[in-house]
């Protein structure tokens, strides 16, 4: 077996080496530039302590509390509230604000979830189609006797039957669906007051500041 880079050493090397000749490059002692290292692990989450959790509750019962607010009720300091809220947004544990909607009042006045049996190793490919159901609000893989969970809104139950007979049985990786209507729903986060200051500018990521009320 011929050794690895022996084209071009053939002739003999003149004593002292080949003069002019710039020297060999080091050997780059990392990885390329982008490339990530197998050994790499993703960095844990950072356990929760009893303030973490009780600011998670206030916030998912009004996206729209003040730091005042929340710090008041949690017992502690404006800077350790605004640190604290912070910390989660960037662990990944906050992942925005959004509104809580009465969906029968916002003119979407039937609602249900549609359990799905799919194409085995079809979850990628079908949960994308899920995403450009108009009315799709959660979409879940799950275990048990069917695969996919998914809860839509619809302005009425016509418009939730095209959705059902049509488009998602129109999907080649769908293999059966099976609706089940909602009657009524009960939203078990205590609702916030509405009107308050924003905790959070339009950008549902974007950093607090000290300086809002």
């Amino acid at each position: 077996m011929a050794a690895a880079g022996s084209e071009g050493s053939a002739g003999p090397v003149p004593p002292g080496g080949a003069k002019g000749a710039p020297p060999a490059p080091p050997a780059p002692s990392g990885p390329p530039p982008g490339a990530t290292s197998a050994s790499a692990t993703p960095v844990p989450p950072r356990p929760l302590d009893p303030i973490d959790r009780s600011i998670l509750r206030l916030l998912q019962a009004d996206g729209r509390a003040s730091i005042r607010s929340v710090a008041e009720q949690v017992h502690v300091s404006r800077a350790n509230a605004y640190a604290r809220i912070n910390r989660l947004i960037d662990d990944g544990v906050i992942q925005g604000f959004t509104a809580r909607v009465n969906h029968e009042r916002a003119g979407q006045g039937a609602s249900a979830y549609i359990t799905l049996k799919i194409v085995q190793n079809s979850w990628r490919t079908v949960r994308e189609k899920l995403r450009e159901l108009p009315g799709a609000a959660h979409i879940a893989l799950v275990s048990g006797d069917f695969d996919v969970l998914l809860l839509v809104h619809t302005p009425d139950n016509r418009t939730l039957r095209e959705l059902v007979l049509t488009r998602l049985q129109s999907i080649p990786e769908v293999l059966s669906t099976r609706t089940l209507l909602v009657f009524e729903e009960t939203d078990l986060l205590e609702p916030g007051p509405v009107g308050g200051p924003a905790l959070a500018s339009l950008n549902p990521l974007a950093p607090l500041t000290e300086e809002q009320p």
